[in-house]
């Protein structure tokens, strides 16, 4: 899944994680859509797009097969407003259960990480209090990450029980610092929650101006011919 950049053909595009086949669009690019998180059983889509006025909010779509397309083809059903709100909302992560949303906003005038129900209604709780953006749920359950304002990555152990929703005070995971790629997730935990994939600021005092760009044209073209299908 990914957003195109192509201003001829924007829009939300499906392609297998193979690189076989050919990119699917799933949207008509009319709205500003970014997709942010798969529900664990891979049914449902979370994202966002301007809801009220300039704002973005949180929508979901069902992911749904689409024989027409072939084995591997997929389409997204309706989607629904999920939280709109007058602010800025983004980053959505489903937790690993599928029973909660969690998602940056900058509604307290800084942006801040939240958790709600899914799919709602319910209770709304606040997990970062100096600022905090890119929720990550850690796959056994225990502790949701974030970044921090200056790319920090902390951690809050939780509980949840019913419609209820419990988190510890955070607590630093790490204090290397990562890169600051606006709106991009720029980190992600390893299934065994020890370690981290994540692009790094280059050193830690402040950020250098990226000098340097490697430009890969036809890009599925070169992965086919280097990973032939069947292989």
């Amino acid at each position: 899944m990914f957003r195109s950049i192509n201003p001829a053909a924007p829009g939300l595009y499906w392609f297998r994680s193979d690189g076989s086949g050919e990119a699917q669009r799933l949207t008509d690019g009319k709205q500003r859509e970014t997709p942010y998180s798969f529900s664990p059983d891979g049914k449902r889509l979370a994202f966002h797009q301007p809801g009220n006025g300039d704002s973005f909010d949180i929508f979901t779509a069902p992911v749904e097969s689409d024989p027409a397309r072939g084995a591997a083809g997929v389409r997204l059903g309706k989607a629904g407003l999920f939280l709109g709100t007058p602010f800025q909302v983004l980053y959505t992560a489903f937790s690993p259960d599928g029973r909660w949303l969690a998602y940056a906003s900058n509604e307290s005038g800084t942006y801040e990480i939240y958790v709600r129900p899914f799919p709602g209604p319910g209770g709304r709780w606040q997990i970062s209090t100096g600022g905090g953006t890119v929720p990550l749920w850690s796959r056994d359950g225990r502790e949701l990450l974030f970044e921090t304002l200056d790319q920090r990555v902390m951690a809050a152990s939780y509980s949840a029980k019913s419609d209820s929703f419990a988190a510890g005070k955070p607590r630093v995971w790490t204090e290397t610092r990562l890169r600051n790629i606006a709106f991009c997730p720029n980190y992600d935990l390893a299934p065994d929650g020890k370690r981290l994939a994540a692009v790094l600021a280059d050193d830690a005092s402040r950020q250098k101006e990226l000098t340097h760009l490697t430009f890969l044209l036809n890009f599925f073209d070169e992965l086919r011919r280097r990973a032939p299908a069947g292989k």
